[in-house]
Protein backbone atom coordinates (compact mmCIF):
# COMPACT_ATOMS: atom_id res chain seq x y z
CA UNK A 1 0.00 0.00 0.00
CA UNK A 2 1.40 3.37 -1.02
CA UNK A 3 1.79 6.10 1.59
CA UNK A 4 -0.81 8.36 -0.02
CA UNK A 5 -3.36 5.55 -0.21
CA UNK A 6 -2.74 4.75 3.44
CA UNK A 7 -3.17 8.40 4.37
CA UNK A 8 -6.49 8.67 2.56
CA UNK A 9 -7.79 5.47 4.14
CA UNK A 10 -6.75 6.66 7.58
CA UNK A 11 -8.41 10.04 7.10
CA UNK A 12 -11.63 8.44 5.84
CA UNK A 13 -11.71 6.09 8.84
CA UNK A 14 -10.90 8.91 11.25
CA UNK A 15 -13.65 11.08 9.79
CA UNK A 16 -16.26 8.36 10.16
CA UNK A 17 -15.28 7.42 13.72
CA UNK A 18 -14.44 10.85 15.13
CA UNK A 19 -17.60 12.41 13.70
CA UNK A 20 -19.89 9.62 14.89
CA UNK A 21 -18.47 9.10 18.39
CA UNK A 22 -16.25 12.04 19.28
CA UNK A 23 -12.50 12.44 19.14
CA UNK A 24 -11.61 11.44 22.69
CA UNK A 25 -13.74 8.28 22.55
CA UNK A 26 -11.82 6.82 19.60
CA UNK A 27 -8.35 5.34 19.92
CA UNK A 28 -5.66 4.93 17.30
CA UNK A 29 -6.08 1.15 17.33
CA UNK A 30 -9.71 1.53 16.27
CA UNK A 31 -8.72 3.79 13.40
CA UNK A 32 -6.04 1.34 12.34
CA UNK A 33 -8.55 -1.52 12.35
CA UNK A 34 -11.22 0.43 10.48
CA UNK A 35 -8.76 1.63 7.84
CA UNK A 36 -6.98 -1.68 7.29
CA UNK A 37 -3.66 0.15 7.57
CA UNK A 38 -0.88 -1.31 9.67
CA UNK A 39 0.04 0.37 12.93
CA UNK A 40 3.50 1.08 11.57
CA UNK A 41 2.08 2.78 8.49
CA UNK A 42 -0.39 4.71 10.63
CA UNK A 43 2.37 6.26 12.72
CA UNK A 44 4.45 6.91 9.61
CA UNK A 45 1.54 8.92 8.25
CA UNK A 46 0.51 10.55 11.53
CA UNK A 47 3.10 10.35 14.31
CA UNK A 48 0.54 11.41 16.91
CA UNK A 49 -3.21 11.41 17.40
CA UNK A 50 -3.08 15.20 17.59
CA UNK A 51 -1.72 15.36 14.02
CA UNK A 52 -4.38 12.92 12.82
CA UNK A 53 -7.15 14.96 14.45
CA UNK A 54 -6.02 18.21 12.85
CA UNK A 55 -5.62 16.51 9.46
CA UNK A 56 -9.09 14.97 9.82
CA UNK A 57 -10.58 18.41 10.39
CA UNK A 58 -8.77 19.89 7.39
CA UNK A 59 -9.87 16.92 5.27
CA UNK A 60 -13.49 17.28 6.35
CA UNK A 61 -13.42 21.03 5.76
CA UNK A 62 -12.45 20.52 2.13
CA UNK A 63 -15.08 17.85 1.55
CA UNK A 64 -17.85 19.77 3.32
CA UNK A 65 -17.27 23.04 1.51
CA UNK A 66 -16.89 21.31 -1.86
CA UNK A 67 -20.22 19.52 -1.39
CA UNK A 68 -21.95 22.78 -0.44
CA UNK A 69 -20.47 24.76 -3.32
CA UNK A 70 -21.27 21.99 -5.80
CA UNK A 71 -24.91 21.87 -4.71
CA UNK A 72 -25.34 25.64 -4.88
CA UNK A 73 -23.71 25.81 -8.31
CA UNK A 74 -26.03 23.10 -9.61
CA UNK A 75 -29.27 24.30 -8.04
CA UNK A 76 -29.07 28.10 -7.99
CA UNK A 77 -30.29 29.34 -11.36
CA UNK A 78 -29.42 32.97 -10.56
CA UNK A 79 -27.22 34.75 -8.00
CA UNK A 80 -30.40 35.68 -6.12
CA UNK A 81 -31.17 31.96 -5.65
CA UNK A 82 -27.76 31.11 -4.20
CA UNK A 83 -28.29 32.07 -0.53
CA UNK A 84 -31.51 30.03 -0.35
CA UNK A 85 -29.76 27.09 -2.02
CA UNK A 86 -27.23 27.06 0.83
CA UNK A 87 -30.04 26.27 3.26
CA UNK A 88 -31.59 23.74 0.89
CA UNK A 89 -28.28 21.89 1.01
CA UNK A 90 -28.18 22.13 4.78
CA UNK A 91 -31.60 20.49 4.89
CA UNK A 92 -30.40 17.54 2.79
CA UNK A 93 -27.42 17.20 5.14
CA UNK A 94 -29.56 17.40 8.27
CA UNK A 95 -31.82 14.60 7.00
CA UNK A 96 -28.94 12.32 5.99
CA UNK A 97 -28.20 9.24 8.13
CA UNK A 98 -25.49 9.84 10.68
CA UNK A 99 -25.90 13.62 10.97
CA UNK A 100 -24.16 14.67 14.19
CA UNK A 101 -23.93 18.43 13.80
CA UNK A 102 -20.90 20.54 12.98
CA UNK A 103 -17.69 18.54 13.25
CA UNK A 104 -15.75 21.72 13.95
CA UNK A 105 -17.96 22.94 16.79
CA UNK A 106 -17.93 19.41 18.19
CA UNK A 107 -14.13 19.22 18.01
CA UNK A 108 -13.73 22.70 19.49
CA UNK A 109 -16.00 21.74 22.36
CA UNK A 110 -13.91 18.66 23.06
CA UNK A 111 -10.41 19.97 22.56
CA UNK A 112 -10.41 23.65 21.64
CA UNK A 113 -9.35 24.75 25.10
CA UNK A 114 -6.28 22.50 25.14
CA UNK A 115 -5.34 22.18 21.46
CA UNK A 116 -4.42 25.24 19.44
CA UNK A 117 -4.37 23.09 16.30
CA UNK A 118 -8.00 22.05 16.76
CA UNK A 119 -9.05 25.60 17.66
CA UNK A 120 -7.27 26.95 14.60
CA UNK A 121 -8.83 24.36 12.28
CA UNK A 122 -12.30 25.21 13.62
CA UNK A 123 -11.74 28.93 13.17
CA UNK A 124 -10.32 28.45 9.69
CA UNK A 125 -13.38 26.42 8.67
CA UNK A 126 -15.79 29.07 9.92
CA UNK A 127 -13.74 31.79 8.21
CA UNK A 128 -13.79 29.82 4.94
CA UNK A 129 -17.56 29.34 5.10
CA UNK A 130 -17.99 33.05 5.77
CA UNK A 131 -15.73 33.86 2.82
CA UNK A 132 -17.81 31.58 0.59
CA UNK A 133 -21.05 33.24 1.66
CA UNK A 134 -19.44 36.65 1.16
CA UNK A 135 -18.63 35.62 -2.40
CA UNK A 136 -22.26 34.74 -3.03
CA UNK A 137 -23.42 38.05 -1.59
CA UNK A 138 -20.98 40.03 -3.72
CA UNK A 139 -22.89 38.80 -6.77
CA UNK A 140 -25.97 40.66 -5.50
CA UNK A 141 -26.68 44.41 -5.52
CA UNK A 142 -26.93 44.39 -1.73
CA UNK A 143 -26.65 47.69 0.06
CA UNK A 144 -24.35 46.35 2.80
CA UNK A 145 -22.87 43.06 1.57
CA UNK A 146 -20.55 42.63 4.57
CA UNK A 147 -23.43 42.84 7.03
CA UNK A 148 -25.60 40.51 4.93
CA UNK A 149 -22.85 37.91 4.71
CA UNK A 150 -22.37 38.00 8.48
CA UNK A 151 -26.10 37.57 9.04
CA UNK A 152 -26.28 34.60 6.67
CA UNK A 153 -23.25 32.97 8.29
CA UNK A 154 -24.92 33.30 11.69
CA UNK A 155 -28.09 31.72 10.29
CA UNK A 156 -26.05 28.79 8.98
CA UNK A 157 -24.46 28.13 12.37
CA UNK A 158 -27.78 28.63 14.12
CA UNK A 159 -29.55 26.15 11.84
CA UNK A 160 -26.82 23.54 12.33
CA UNK A 161 -26.86 23.89 16.11
CA UNK A 162 -30.66 23.83 16.32
CA UNK A 163 -30.94 20.77 14.07
CA UNK A 164 -28.28 18.99 16.14
CA UNK A 165 -29.78 19.68 19.55
CA UNK A 166 -33.46 19.41 18.64
CA UNK A 167 -33.21 16.70 16.02
CA UNK A 168 -35.33 18.89 13.73
CA UNK A 169 -34.02 19.06 10.15
CA UNK A 170 -36.63 21.69 9.31
CA UNK A 171 -34.47 24.20 11.19
CA UNK A 172 -32.77 24.61 7.81
CA UNK A 173 -36.05 25.60 6.16
CA UNK A 174 -36.88 28.14 8.88
CA UNK A 175 -33.39 29.60 8.50
CA UNK A 176 -33.93 29.61 4.73
CA UNK A 177 -37.07 31.73 5.16
CA UNK A 178 -35.10 34.18 7.29
CA UNK A 179 -32.27 34.26 4.76
CA UNK A 180 -34.64 35.07 1.90
CA UNK A 181 -36.15 37.88 3.97
CA UNK A 182 -32.71 39.29 4.77
CA UNK A 183 -31.60 39.16 1.15
CA UNK A 184 -34.78 40.90 -0.03
CA UNK A 185 -34.35 43.60 2.62
CA UNK A 186 -30.75 44.20 1.55
CA UNK A 187 -31.63 44.68 -2.11
CA UNK A 188 -32.34 48.12 -3.62
CA UNK A 189 -36.00 49.08 -3.86
CA UNK A 190 -37.62 47.69 -6.97
CA UNK A 191 -35.26 44.74 -7.30
CA UNK A 192 -37.29 41.61 -7.85
CA UNK A 193 -36.44 38.16 -6.52
CA UNK A 194 -38.02 35.02 -7.82
CA UNK A 195 -39.64 32.79 -5.24
CA UNK A 196 -38.40 29.21 -5.36
CA UNK A 197 -39.56 26.21 -3.39
CA UNK A 198 -36.87 24.42 -1.38
CA UNK A 199 -35.54 21.20 -2.83
CA UNK A 200 -35.40 18.17 -0.61
CA UNK A 201 -33.41 15.87 -2.87
CA UNK A 202 -30.57 14.24 -0.98
CA UNK A 203 -27.02 14.51 -2.21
Amino acid sequence: MHQEEARVRLLDAAEELFYARGIQAVGMDEIRAASGVSLKRLYQSFPSKHELVESYLRHRDERWRAALAGYVKEHAATPEDAPAAVFDWLHTWFTAPGFRGCAFINAFGELGAVSEGVARAARDHKDAVHAYVSGLVRELPAGDPAALAQQLALLIDGAITTATVSGTPDAALRARDAAVTLVKAAMPAGTGMRARAPENTRT
